[in-house]
């Protein structure tokens, strides 16, 4: 799931999407916030890695509710990048591991190398790592769709003083449906993070995704995201982001996407990653 950020001075990147207020700057991606605030004479980075957004159903932000078929694996090696004239963050690399430990029923964890750099300031390291189980409760018929769950803990394994973990456990509890018509797919839905710290917020996600296989080889989509405001000097944020796969066999599939946000200056969000299924 996507990386966040948040805090520091005279910066701000929030959630991959742009805002200016009082001299802050606020960024919201596909994965992650940064928050760049002045403080007494000392720059502090909050790094927040969530399924969002962030790392959702990549290369996208929004989720479905298809699990990791029974005693199967996908393994991701990937990096998401956010762009903006105040600074760049990304994982670099991240990697997510997903298994399917029982029918219907998708054991997950992902575990991020952070990076950020604002105001001449670069910090890289071992991000907080995400655990989380998806569950499908409604399987898909020709006339109603799919649905399930997939809860999401970020353990704080991360170093806050250097801008690379929370510092507490943060707790995402969604629904997601999903329907397919023949190659057109469309997913979506939301739920509810627990975000406990300072000044911050408990909040809501949702986003909704189209795609189409035009091949064997290429699927493309769009999504569109919004959430309300996680921190107390933040707002509510949207953004879109458009990208796809290139499957380069039955097992190793190339994922990736562009976006940017809906407000301010307009921050752009990328990811690129390996895919391999077995």
């Amino acid at each position: 799931m996507i990386a966040r950020v948040v805090a520091m001075e005279s910066f701000s990147l929030r959630d991959c999407f742009a805002d200016a207020a009082y001299g802050d700057h606020f960024f919201i991606s596909c994965v992650g916030v940064v928050h760049v605030k002045r403080s007494t004479g000392h720059i502090l980075f909050l790094l927040l890695f969530v399924a969002t957004p962030a790392f959702a159903g990549p290369p996208f932000d929004t989720d479905d509710p298809e699990p990791v078929e029974f005693l199967h694996w996908e393994f991701y090696l990937s990096s998401i990048q956010h762009f903006q004239r105040s600074g760049n963050n990304a994982t670099l690399p991240h990697v997510e591991i997903n298994y399917g430990a029982f029918p219907n029923v998708q054991l997950h964890v992902l575990a991020p190398m952070g990076y950020v750099r604002a105001n001449g300031h670069t910090s890289y390291g071992i991000g907080d790592i995400e655990l989380g189980v998806k569950y499908r409760f409604v399987e898909e018929t020709e006339s109603t769709p799919q649905v399930g769950t997939f809860p999401l803990v970020e353990i704080p394994t991360g170093d806050r003083s250097q801008g690379l973990g929370n510092g507490q456990a943060q707790i995402y509890l969604p629904l997601w449906i999903q329907k397919s018509w023949g190659d057109f797919t469309t997913y979506g839905g939301g739920g509810y993070w627990y975000n406990p710290g300072p000044d911050q917020k408990n909040w809501i996600f949702a986003g909704w995704e189209a795609q189409y296989t035009f091949s064997k080889v290429l699927t493309l989509g769009g999504e569109i995201i919004y959430h309300t405001a996680d921190s107390q000097t933040s707002g509510s944020e949207a953004a879109f982001n458009v990208g796809g796969y290139v499957n380069l066999n039955e097992n190793d599939h190339i994922l990736f996407s562009i976006g940017r946000s809906m407000r301010g200056d307009g921050a752009i969000n990328g990811y690129v990653g390996f895919q391999l299924t077995i």
